[in-house]
């Protein structure tokens, strides 16, 4: 199975330039979506049927703003829009589909660069998203948790880490967390193939940071460590353009997959 992970940074902007086309000849098994930007009508799910997909999304109350969205070409189980917390669920932050043991995850964890208050709100998410997640691997214990996590855990994951270290997003209490985090249980399944620095899924848009590689590792597909012998291979496609973010590869071998 394929799995990636792509923050598109609007949806609709992304199919202009291209998007769809990408989709149908990467092909993946299951694509995780993030900051959608858009409500269900506005999603193209017929062509995105029409291209074999499976389309399930679940959009934030403020239009234009945040939501995931998960395209498969296996039919789930089961979806599961939200965490149960409105305060949350209503920037439409998470989205589950379960294939038999295996859960995959769709989710944007908030930013706190505008500001203090969205800081605050970005640290009390990250506490009750763990407490969530320990509770739901009780149920679920085979998770793939795909997103723009909004954090680069370590210096090697940002270009300058010394100029970084008051900037949201690499503050020593983020990753911290990120520490905390991958301590209960999971795998940063990129850095468990690739050591290599200048790795990098999201670069700004100002000063050509892209031509230039000056980015953040901020995206990430993270598996339970019970699924570290299904993981084949991850890669960081920095080649696909059509978002300040590229799409994150995983592929897995669900045979070695036990119920």
């Amino acid at each position: 199975m394929n799995i990636i992970t792509y923050n598109v940074n609007g949806i609709r902007s992304a199919v202009t330039k291209g998007l769809l086309d990408w989709i149908k000849d990467a092909g993946p098994d299951v694509l995780c979506i993030q900051e959608t930007k858009a409500q269900a009508d506005q999603i193209p799910s017929l062509l995105l049927q029409q291209a074999g997909y499976h389309v399930y999304s679940f959009s934030a109350q403020k239009k234009g703003y945040s939501g995931v969205a998960i395209f498969t070409k296996q039919k789930p189980d089961k979806v599961t829009a939200g965490m149960n917390m409105p305060v949350y669920d209503n920037e439409g932050r998470f989205l589950r589909a379960d294939f038999g043991p295996l859960s995959v995850v769709s989710v944007y964890h908030p930013s706190g660069s505008s500001g203090d208050e969205r800081q605050a709100f970005k640290m009390q998410w990250l506490e009750d998203f763990l407490q969530y997640i320990n509770v739901l691997k009780q149920e679920r214990p085979f998770l793939i948790l795909c997103g723009d996590y909004n954090i680069c855990h370590k210096p090697i994951d940002i270009h300058n880490p010394a100029g970084h270290v008051n900037t949201s997003g690499f503050l020593p209490e983020e990753r911290q967390w990120m520490d905390k985090f991958i301590d209960s249980g999971f795998i940063d399944t990129f850095r468990h193939f690739n050591q290599e620095p200048e790795q990098y899924s999201w670069w700004s848009f100002r000063g050509g940071a892209k031509a230039k590689n000056l980015g953040w590792r901020i995206d990430y597909n993270m598996a339970t460590a019970n699924l570290e012998k299904a993981l084949k291979r991850s890669v960081i496609l920095s080649k696909v353009n059509f978002s300040d973010h590229c799409p994150v590869l995983l592929e897995i071998d669900e045979s070695v997959i036990a119920e």
